[in-house]
């Protein structure tokens, strides 16, 4: 059958089967029936076995179904069981379904050992593959199975490679691309920018014909592979040339007397293969690998244009081959800015409407979807156009649910007049040519697949071919452009979403061309400038565009522009000058986007805008939504209080420093062990040697030395001639330096840069501390410690400094305020400490504070062998110091007047209201 017959016996077998299926009495009627009416097997009842023996533990059992020419087996449960349940199986333990299963299969004959094994209940398919121990089932939902009914072709077909969602068939494609493009690259034989423009292009255009032919879009099956095999390598050239130009000549305007086999291909149109293109030779070996590999052995038509576009990007772009691995973003981060930007809302519209009875209920739904046709889109940094594709996808899923219900049952429709979605709503910049041509090739992909699923909806008649040609997504430097030429805004700029994902480049990491970017976009004026990374440029450009419209925006950021000093450098400007707040926001979280070694950044999603709003804001930390009164832009229910860089504390309390800056070429440190060999050279120089902590040294209670020599006197350095030639190093690595102030240093050897040393017991705060502690750890240390510049001092502080800082109240303001590296905390002096308001508290308070302050310090003295890492670990913290820390919080608490139970985000708002 063919697959648009295949998906539709697929949607008739999952609507005899919805919410139905006894173990016991249907399961061979199920599996008899999908392989016969879905999967085409003449004879299933021959190709498989129900209730098939097996002795376990010298008892026989029996396998519900085994298909012994794919070695399939399968555990069935009734519709109502879940399938991660447990469930008995004559013995004292309860394994799930998968492990009644697998007990199965441990027990049958090398021969006959399960390929896969699947476990249904009628309306779900958990599907495990034996080659991959350990990993996580792919589920199949049988309501799902019409759109891609080829992900149970394991069952009949030996050779299939198992259930195939499209990531990872995008990924696969991914790799098949980059075997041609190696190829082709070596057929060129040189890597110039001309070289490398017609390769990126020659790439689009044969994956669109992979694409096309597997699609459906060139008429029979293999169409592409079998004009390719008449050729020989030499005349492959001409072959392509002349099928390129075929594709983009109408029909009516080509050689009567062309080739029958290549008049036979559609008019494609679009652009995509217009203009002159040089090809160059091709080998056997290259032959091969585009006939057999990229054509024969690849099925092209399951592919997400979502992901696959941004592989395909990854595979055309030499930075991104130089890095290694295919980047792409999940479409379920997609979602975390489009959904509640404005699926969120369109989707509980159409809702209200299908819920609705009467005759207006055909009028709402044929107003519903010219409202779709309505809304515009724009990706000023689109890459791969996987933000514009998903987008396009759901829309267009939506149109189909109002077309399903406006024409259910009319025939001959005409499928190219009902579809009012386009991909002419969607808009993008980006800066590099390759991107572009693959982002408008993935929204034609996308576009070709929504056309046949309404084709699967509809009984009408359409030719998705030819393209129509967009100018939506352009080349150019967003931050450079003024995105109105691109998209003019109505007065009201309602129905216009600005959407995406720009680049994430810090503020000290940026090059000059990037730094010129930023002060075209904000004007040397704007405050802190040097501070702000790069993806600040699109969040001000995106506020002069929104400015006195209703366009709303939404774009995932490194969450650094939520936190420390880039919130008032970035944000009080925005509002100030552009009247700019949050609509919504997701919290920190890890945004994964590469499909091998899987980069990690901590980012945040900041949906945003300049026109009033309906529905009140609203912050999503993890799954769980929190409704709030104002949404500032530290992502918290609070007033926008901006907290900005202070010289000293706001409150009457000590002031901080950092560490000891040595800038000695590390030849004053030593581990204990080298310490230990010095001394037995140089005994004499043991009384100058100080423990030396660091954040590390300190949260791991392993110190290193510091050889400390400011104190020495010449005749006592001269007598340990050991010791002087380690000035000597320091000084001669102090005057090879470039900084102008590092070489004057080379004048006091024994010094450091910067020297804080205090004369009596300090509070130790380290600068980076782990995001999965609760409290941060930090401890009373002595004179006779030596601190580096990767830790805080506190000099003349308390017990009672110590039970503030260390409690649930500070540590929260921390986690609000302070800048992050990677998702640690990093607890700043400017920001964190001297912007911190402390609470009002009488003596009495003061006391029962550091009471509580000297528990903490009690409790930790009971487990002397554990470093700091141990008992602040949330798995190794022992009871009695969360029993003590928990009391100083209460206490803590008390003096703001503020209840025990009370949650950190609202213990944030009130600090940031005092």
């Amino acid at each position: 059958m063919t697959d648009k017959e295949q998906r539709q016996a697929a949607r008739k077998f999952a609507g005899v089967w919805t919410l139905r299926g006894d173990e016991k009495s249907d399961n061979q009627t199920f599996w008899l029936e999908l392989l016969r009416k879905v999967y085409g097997v003449a004879e299933p009842a021959s190709s498989v076995k129900f209730e098939k023996h097996v002795l376990v533990e010298d008892k026989t059992r029996y396998i519900d179904a085994y298909l012994p020419a794919t070695h399939v087996l399968i555990e069935q449960k009734s519709h109502d069981v879940r399938l991660e349940r447990s469930c008995r199986l004559g013995t004292p333990e309860k394994p799930t379904p998968y492990g009644q299963a697998k007990r199965y299969d441990d027990n049958l004959p090398i021969s006959e050992k399960s390929r896969w094994i699947v476990v249904c209940n009628f309306q779900r398919f958990l599907v495990y593959d034996m080659e991959r121990p350990g990993q996580p089932p792919e589920e199949i939902l049988l309501e799902s199975l019409h759109k891609d009914p080829h992900r149970l072709d394991f069952l009949v077909d030996s050779q299939a490679s198992g259930p195939r969602d499209m990531a990872r068939v995008s990924l696969n494609a991914g790799e098949v691309v980059a075997q041609l493009y190696d190829g082709l690259l070596k057929a060129y034989g040189k890597e110039d920018a001309e070289t490398l423009r017609n390769l990126n292009q020659l790439c689009v255009r044969l994956v669109f014909c992979l694409y096309g032919e597997d699609a459906g879009l060139f008429g029979r099956c293999d169409s592409f592979r079998h004009y390719l095999e008449r050729f020989s390598p030499r005349d492959y050239h001409a072959a392509l040339r002349d099928l390129f130009a075929v594709l983009n000549t109408p029909v009516e305007e080509r050689d009567p007397y062309m080739d029958k086999e290549l008049a036979a291909f559609p008019y494609v149109n679009g652009g995509l293969f217009s203009g002159a293109l040089l090809i160059p030779q091709f080998t056997e070996e290259l032959k091969n690998l585009l006939e057999r590999k990229a054509s024969g052995e690849f099925d092209w038509s399951g592919i997400s244009p979502a992901i696959f576009g941004a592989v395909f990007e990854s595979t055309l772009n030499p930075e991104s081959r130089r890095s290694g691995g295919m980047h792409y973003t999940p479409p379920e981060n997609i979602h975390k800015v489009i959904d509640p930007l404005f699926l969120d809302g369109l989707r509980a519209e159409l809702a209200e409407i299908r819920g609705q009875k009467g005759t207006k209920r055909k009028q709402r739904l044929k107003a519903f979807q010219a409202k779709l046709a309505s809304l515009v889109f724009l990706d000023p940094a689109c890459g791969s156009g996987n933000f514009l594709t998903e987008t396009y996808i759901c829309l267009r899923e939506m149109e189909n649910e109002v077309l399903a219900e406006l024409f259910a049952g009319q025939p001959e429709i005409d499928l190219g007049d009902v579809i009012k979605v386009s991909v002419g709503q969607f808009r993008g910049i980006e800066v590099n040519d390759y991107a572009v041509s693959v982002a408008r090739t993935a929204l034609w992909i996308a576009e070709s697949q929504m056309f046949r699923k309404t084709e699967d909806l509809l009984v009408g008649k359409g030719d998705f071919l030819p393209l129509k040609a967009y100018p939506g997504i352009v080349k150019g430097n967003a931050l450079r452009m003024d995105w109105k030429s691109l998209l003019e805004p109505a007065p009201n700029g309602a129905g216009i979403y600005v959407i995406g994902n720009p680049p994430f480049i810090g503020a000290r990491m940026m090059g000059a061309e990037q730094k010129a970017d930023l002060l075209e976009v904000f004007g040397a004026k704007w405050r802190n400038l040097g501070n702000l990374d790069y993806v600040c440029g699109w969040f001000r450009k995106a506020a002069g565009y929104m400015r006195g419209t209703g366009i709303r925006t939404a774009f995932v950021a490194t969450n650094s522009i939520c936190q420390g000093g880039q919130v008032a450098d970035l944000w009080k400007g925005l509002e100030q000058d552009f009247g700019v707040h949050l609509d919504f926001a997701h919290r920190t979280f890890r945004w994964d986007s590469e499909s091998k070694g899987m980069a990690h950044v901590h980012c945040v999603v900041v949906g945003f805008s300049c026109a009033d709003s309906t529905v009140p804001p609203f912050v999503f930390d993890g799954a769980e939504r929190i409704e709030c009164k104002h949404l500032n832009p530290y992502l918290l229910d609070a007033p926008d209080v901006f907290i900005e860089s202070r010289q000293h504390p706001r409150c009457d309390v000590p002031e901080i420093g950092i560490g000891n800056k040595p800038i000695d070429g590390g030849f004053y440190l030593f581990t204990t062990e080298e310490k230990e060999e010095f001394l037995r050279r140089e005994p004499s120089a043991e009384r100058f040697f100080r423990p030396w902590y660091g954040s590390e040294e300190f949260i791991n209670r392993r110190p290193r030395w510091c050889l400390w020599l400011g104190d020495c006197t010449p005749a006592e350095l001269r007598s340990m001639p050991r010791c002087l030639e380690r000035v000597a190093k320091v000084r001669d690595y102090r005057l090879a330096s470039k900084s102008e102030g590092t070489r004057k240093l080379a004048d006091r050897p024994t010094r450091f840069h910067v020297e804080n040393m205090p004369q009596g017991n300090y509070i130790l705060i380290p600068r980076v501390s782990s995001e999965r502690r609760r409290y941060i750890p930090m401890g009373f240390m002595g004179l006779e410690c030596l601190c580096s510049d990767a830790v805080h001092l506190i000099p003349g502080a308390t017990l009672y400094h110590f039970g503030i800082l260390t409690s649930s109240v500070h540590n929260a303001w921390t986690r609000a305020v302070c800048g992050r590296l990677k998702s640690d905390y990093r607890y700043s002096k400017d920001i964190v400490y001297n912007n911190f308001p402390w609470p009002e508290a009488g003596e009495g308070v003061r006391q029962r504070i550091a009471e509580t302050a000297q528990g903490i310090l009690d409790a930790r003295a009971r487990f002397p062998d554990s470093s700091l890492a141990d008992l602040y670990a949330p798995l190794t913290m022992p009871v009695e110091l969360k029993a003590a820390h928990l009391l100083n919080d209460h206490a803590v608490l008390v003096a703001y007047g503020l209840p025990a139970n009370l949650p950190e985000p609202q213990i944030v708002a009130h600090l940031f209201r005092a």
